[in-house]
């Protein structure tokens, strides 16, 4: 029997698969189908939220109070609002209808004496009765004006004439003419009868504490948030080598353990750079030492084509271990401080015209930029001397304007094919057909100097020069 009862499901199954699998085709049109609108819905709110962490706090905190508030005024003005006004409303059309129901049922004095008595005492109505005339032409309403809304429908129900009200005045009384038979009933009831006037005090209160407790939140949010942005400013100081010697811990736990955090990596970066400054600085000292000693050596040979050859492989070793050693230091210990931009532009530019090049610079914006003065020389330095190399002509243009320097470094030489362009960067990389190879160089100098323009915060990026050879730019913040 079980073996049955399978059999009957599985051809079940089998008549009801091809239905099902229609069924989930069309589930997954229809969702492709929304897929694209929510998706563009979703990315044009994205870039229309705030970006920064304060301004998205304020979000979260007031978004859902203006919610809040608006459910709870709606639910007000529907719940409470509307329905008092319309009950207050039918009270007074009540009082009215009854006024008209005695002026055409029982004979009156010509004025309408004991009528206007009765309903200023027992009904608080003030009443005339107007000869016969046209009623005054409808004015144009507010577009909110739920006592005029209420009144109107209270009196067209219930009375049943033509009417006029006039309810958008300044003063505290609400007028209502009724075109009765040869006259006009003219009555004046004061505002506080028709329509729930003290409402708006709860309103005035709800924002009014709304608004309070937004201000108690932002001031707590900035005092949360600074901390954070503290951090954020002390770890970019660092990473330029400036010092940051008032920062301390603040602001909740989660803040406190980042803060520690950095602490603790600035330490063991410290440490490290002042280990290897220390071996470095050995190393250097022990292999000058030995290129001392072959100097000596030499000058004590005389001079021959012999000892000239060997000079110049000394001097080449010098200045390769220069290289190599400035390299693996980085310059990373030295501190930050204001220099004179366009000063020392100028003199790295006599030192290249000294050579024979003729070197033009220009600089605009604001001259003093806070950097590491030996570290930023070097690197505009190389790309001087790169350009240089291959090139007779050099023009510097500096710019320093929205918080950000920027020069740009142009020469005539052959310049450097595109795709080659970022492979320059790397340690000893060296051109062999672009650029001219035959001087000694280590491949070090545009590693270098890119390496100090990113420890500043900045980059190099090369291009093709006006000149008709290569531009190096390079951009650090100011």
């Amino acid at each position: 029997m079980d073996e049955i009862g399978n059999r009957l499901r599985l051809d079940r199954l089998r008549r009801h698969a091809p239905a099902l699998q229609r069924l989930r085709s069309a589930i997954g049109q229809g969702l492709n189908r929304f897929a694209g609108p929510l998706d563009r819905l979703m990315s044009a709110a994205n870039r229309r939220l705030p970006k920064g962490l304060y301004a998205r706090s304020i979000l979260i905190v007031v978004a859902p109070i203006v919610i809040l508030q608006s459910v709870v005024a709606y639910v007000f003005m529907e719940r409470h609002w509307e329905r008092v006004t319309q009950r207050l409303s039918a009270a007074v059309t009540q009082d009215i209808a009854a006024i008209v129901e005695m002026i055409e049922t029982y004979p009156q004095d010509e004025r309408y004496s004991d009528l206007t008595r009765i309903a200023a005492e027992s009904l608080g109505l003030t009443i005339s009765v107007l000869p016969d005339s046209p009623l005054p032409a409808t004015g144009r309403k507010p577009f909110f004006s739920l006592l005029d809304r209420a009144l109107s429908r209270q009196i067209t129900r219930q009375i049943k004439r033509p009417f006029w009200i006039d309810t958008v005045g300044n003063s505290d009384l609400v007028e209502i003419r009724i075109k009765l038979d040869g006259k006009v009933l003219r009555v004046f009831a004061r505002r506080s009868q028709t329509y729930a006037s003290n409402s708006h005090i709860f309103l005035v209160w709800m924002i009014g504490t709304s608004l309070v407790l937004i201000g108690i939140a932002l001031a707590f949010l900035r005092n949360q948030i600074k901390p954070i942005l503290t951090l954020a400013e002390a770890a970019d100081g660092f990473g330029k080598g400036r010092q940051v010697p008032n920062f301390r811990l603040r602001g909740a736990r989660e803040v406190r353990q980042a803060g520690r955090a950095f602490i603790d990596m600035r330490r063991r970066i410290e440490r490290q750079i002042e280990q290897r400054t220390a071996m470095l600085s050995g190393v250097s000292h022990d292999l000058r030492t030995i290129l001392t000693r072959f100097q000596l050596e030499l000058a004590l040979l005389g001079d021959n084509p012999d000892t000239r050859a060997m000079r110049t492989d000394i001097d080449e070793m010098t200045r390769m271990l220069e290289d190599y050693l400035a390299f693996a230091k980085g310059d990373a210990e030295e501190v930050s401080e204001p220099v004179d931009m366009p000063a020392l532009l100028e003199q790295l530019a006599e030192r290249a015209r000294r050579i024979g090049k003729q070197v033009t610079v220009a600089f605009q914006g604001d001259a003093k930029i806070e950097v590491r003065p030996l570290a930023f020389r070097r690197c505009i330095d190389n790309l001087i001397g790169n350009a240089g190399k291959f090139g007779d002509r050099i023009e510097i243009l500096a710019n320093n304007q929205d918080n950000w320097l920027t020069i740009a470094i142009d020469d005539d030489g052959p310049g450097i094919d595109e795709h080659e362009r970022e492979a320059v960067f790397k340690p000893f990389y060296r051109l062999d057909t672009a650029r001219n190879v035959d001087d000694g160089g280590t491949g070090l100098g545009l590693s270098i100097a890119r390496d100090i323009a990113r420890n500043h915060g900045g980059d190099i990026a090369l291009d093709t020069s006006p000149l008709g050879g290569l531009r190096a730019v390079l951009a650090i913040p100011a």
